[in-house]
């Protein structure tokens, strides 16, 4: 629904002259052990589940990051300024637009980053929203997925999962939905018009 997420985060980094090495560094750790069922705590797991603040957050993921001049990252508003220059990618919600205008039901089920949602879109974007810190439950457990389609009022067969992370789509399938792996609007737009039948 935005723009890639690594342009976003390229922004901040130089808005706030962030050393990427160290961003890298804790964010190739934590994105793994948070796709690792095995893994006791993880600092992102615990923020898409709502079990820590997004204040907590940005204490420990600051502490972690250096900038390039060898200062402090500040944590107040971290997560706001990460995700400042995040884009709407209007191909995709129109084809949401259209979908529901050709009476197909449509869900957001999003991985909590803190406040950044435009709620005002919702309404007229959705018929249910799943917002992970909000239910105690993530992506790619198998109990988010059967939560969405049941707002929704559907059999997990009849729901198409779209997603940009691999993982997310994998357990999406395991879970009965179709997955769909998100990678370009216009591709997207392409595989779902083949497979509902509709012209989006």
């Amino acid at each position: 629904m935005t723009n890639p997420i690594i342009e976003t985060v390229t922004a901040w980094l130089e808005a706030e002259a962030i050393d990427r090495g160290s961003y890298r560094t804790v964010m190739r750790a934590w994105v793994t052990q948070a796709y690792d069922a095995s893994a006791d705590t993880n600092p992102i797991r615990a923020l898409e589940r709502g079990e820590c603040t997004e204040a907590e957050f940005e204490r420990q993921l600051a502490q972690q990051l250096v900038r390039i001049d060898g200062g402090v990252v500040q944590p107040d508003g971290l997560l706001a300024k990460m995700f400042a220059a995040t884009v709407f990618d209007q191909v995709m919600h129109e084809m949401i637009r259209t979908a529901r205008q050709a009476g197909l039901r449509t869900g957001l089920l999003s991985n909590s980053w803190g406040a950044i949602y435009p709620r005002h879109l919702f309404p007229e974007l959705f018929d249910a929203v799943v917002i992970s810190a909000e239910v105690g439950m993530r992506k790619p457990e198998e109990r988010i997925f059967l939560h969405a389609a049941e707002l929704l009022g559907l059999e997990p067969g009849e729901c198409v999962f779209i997603d940009d992370i691999e993982e997310n789509v994998a357990a999406a399938q395991a879970a009965g939905l179709v997955g769909l792996h998100h990678r370009t609007a216009d591709e997207t737009t392409g595989r779902l018009t083949e497979l509902l039948g509709i012209s989006l």
